[in-house]
């Protein structure tokens, strides 16, 4: 017999993963400025209070968003890291991992890099799950870079590089039919 206690937690649990699926949802349809918390009681039919009973405002709402797709990326890059040793498939498979996730979900990608919703990486006090996707980048890093010393500030370049490429591509800022050229070509300076 389940006891009350562990029922109402696991209810719970529930109903804040539906809030944060509705959430990503209505974002990936229609943008962040339409995620209210309005709007997400109306979809998942439960009152405003419940609402600010998991979240303390919307900003707390597009955060966990963001730490679920931290999570999710990390995932995607620690698949195609292990996938490859060789120093060259494995940057390009990583930089396919990330680019690829961050065209295939936009606003997810916008809330966990894009907007100001105080995550922060590299830092003591950053979220396990930030720690965890900071440490997958570096793991493939580790494969180029030499300097033990220099791994953390290769990695931020590294990441950096791909996320200007994913938000330019985005924003359709880049020239058409060159995506494979500059990927190549940022693998290749990475590696040199």
């Amino acid at each position: 017999m389940t006891s009350e206690p562990g029922r109402r937690e696991r209810v719970k649990a529930e109903r804040r993963e539906l809030i944060l699926r509705v959430a990503r949802e209505l974002a990936e349809a229609e943008g962040w400025d339409a995620v209210t918390t309005r709007r997400l009681s109306e979809r998942i039919e439960y009152s405003q209070p419940v609402l600010y009973s998991h979240f303390a405002n919307k900003d707390a709402i597009i955060a966990a968003v963001a730490e679920q797709g931290v999570a999710e990326l990390a995932v995607a890059i620690e698949q195609a890291r292990r996938a490859h040793v060789e120093p060259y498939p494995l940057l390009r498979a990583v930089a396919d991992a990330y680019l690829g996730f961050a065209e295939a979900n936009p606003a997810l990608y916008d809330a966990m890099f894009t907007l100001d919703v105080g995550l922060r990486f590299a830092r003591p006090d950053s979220p396990p799950v930030l720690r965890e996707a900071f440490g997958q980048f570096a793991a493939a890093f580790e494969a180029v870079i030499q300097d033990p010393a220099a791994i953390g500030t290769f990695t931020e370049v590294g990441w950096a590089a791909l996320h200007g490429l994913a938000t330019l591509t985005r924003a359709g800022r880049l020239a058409d039919g060159q995506h494979d050229a500059r990927v190549d070509l940022l693998v290749q300076r990475l590696l040199a």
